[in-house]
């Protein structure tokens, strides 16, 4: 007879009696109670519902990080420049709508459009299923989903990351990044593994249902938050004049400035890596979606250490610099990526787990460039501009990804994937030298 590993630890263990076993659970209630009443912001309700649909969010986009891209790769045979336009697709949306997005943000209350972004996101997401199942699905229908996430994540974004330092205060910007460094490390590790595992099983279509099922969770836990910011006094001032403030704003600063031109060439060569990655691990490397999966697991352990780093490495060298170290690490994962070869030493499996390796580096790095990035640009701008300032700078960082994409999926398609690879690290290795060269970041303490 075989038995399960509950049933043996039932047979082997004695069972305690109810009395003990209530003076264990109330010992564990007392040590987590301790817990949130040491951290300030954990004894925020609204914080923690906050963060609660940031989990969910992020466990869905694992799922959909992955099964999307290989839905496009693996079910529907997607060649380097088909994927170059779904990645390009996706960004598109933040050059044509970031800037008046970011005036009508100014103009009302943010938590409307939170709560119904992420409902739309998973109507828009459950498309891909339901196309799959009517036997509809092909790669216009991927188009239209990522573009119309893309316009989601321009609005929806902007409309968080508002309310967020609202909702915390600007002094407690960094701590509520790193709780979400935290969070994000656990569903990296978990998530990949249960998209590949869902892939293999199941099919990249239906995964992606499990990730518009969080975003639809992740809705109706919003609606329990307090806090309801108010409308901004009304202004009689043409949009057009107010999108041409936030962008003079962002222009004239000595810091925003450099780290929007920064940014913009890193989402460039980001964007390109994108459209390129599940491309060079299924056909360079001969990963299957469960292995892609757990190889792409240790990008949480990346994440989990550099919420652990945040705040020592801010304290030690400041916000600039640890923005310049995680540029760095970036530059340094994209070049190990273009040089793994498809059977490390003879062994196919080494040359997986170097996959992994160079993801952990790279979320590791992506996250200490990230997280003082978004919290130093909004410590810097008035209250009465974050809505603007968010929406330009994300205009002025992403407008030209979409070219990125295109870029490299150009050229993956006449001279290989890895070629493509190494020219987005020669991109990062210059970017990381010029921007330690020219730009005051290496001066800020904070």
């Amino acid at each position: 007879m075989f038995l399960s590993g509950t049933a043996r630890a039932a047979l082997t263990y004695p069972v305690l009696p109810l009395s003990e076993s209530c003076i264990i659970f109330n010992a564990f209630r007392q040590f987590f109670i301790r817990k949130l009443s040491a951290d300030p912001m954990l004894r925020h309700h609204d914080f923690r519902r906050f963060w609660l649909s940031t989990v969910l969010a992020s466990f869905g986009e694992q799922i959909s990080s992955l099964a999307i891209p290989l839905t496009a790769v693996l079910l529907l045979q997607a060649t380097p420049a088909q994927m170059g336009i779904l990645i390009a697709l996706q960004t598109l949306p933040f050059a044509l709508f970031s800037l008046p997005v970011g005036v009508w943000l100014d103009r009302r209350s943010k938590y409307p459009v939170l709560l119904w972004s992420e409902f739309l996101f998973g109507v828009v997401l459950a498309v891909i299923p339901i196309s799959y199942w009517l036997g509809l699905l092909n790669m216009h229908v991927l188009y239209a989903v990522g573009f119309l996430m893309g316009i989601g994540f321009v609005i929806g974004g902007s409309a968080s990351q508002v309310f967020l330092a609202q909702l915390v205060g600007r002094e407690h910007l960094l701590d509520a990044q790193s709780k979400f460094a935290a969070t994000d490390s656990m569903a990296r590790l978990v998530g990949p593994g249960i998209a590949g595992m869902l892939v293999q099983l199941l099919t990249a279509p239906v995964a992606v249902l499990v990730d518009a099922l969080a975003f639809m969770a992740s809705s109706w836990n919003l609606r329990y938050l307090r806090k309801r910011d108010s409308y901004p006094a009304p202004s009689d001032r043409h949009p057009f004049r107010e999108m041409m403030d936030g962008i003079k704003m962002v222009w004239s600063h000595e810091v925003l400035w450099p780290l929007a031109w920064g940014t913009a060439l890193w989402q460039l060569l980001f964007n390109g890596y994108l459209a390129l990655q599940i491309l060079f691990a299924t056909h360079q490397l001969g990963m299957s979606p469960g292995v892609l999966g757990a190889a792409q697991t240790l990008g949480g352990l990346g994440v989990l250490v550099s919420s652990m780093l945040l705040k020592p490495l801010s304290r030690r060298f400041g916000s600039g610099r640890t923005i310049l170290i995680g540029l760095g690490g970036t530059g340094a994962a994209w070049l190990l990526l273009a040089v793994i070869p498809a059977s490390l030493f003879g062994s196919p499996l080494l040359s997986a787990l170097a996959y992994g390796v160079v993801v952990f580096i790279f979320d590791c790095s992506a996250m200490l460039y990230f997280m003082p990035y978004l919290a130093l640009r909004l410590k810097l701008t008035p209250d009465a501009y974050h809505g603007r300032m968010v929406s330009t700078m994300r205009f002025m960082t992403v407008a030209a990804a979409p070219l990125g994409a295109l870029s490299a999926g150009w050229i993956a398609e006449h001279l290989g994937v890895r070629s493509g690879l190494i020219a987005i690290a020669v991109g990062g290795s210059l970017l990381t030298f010029g921007l330690l060269k020219t730009s005051p970041l290496r001066d800020i303490r904070d």
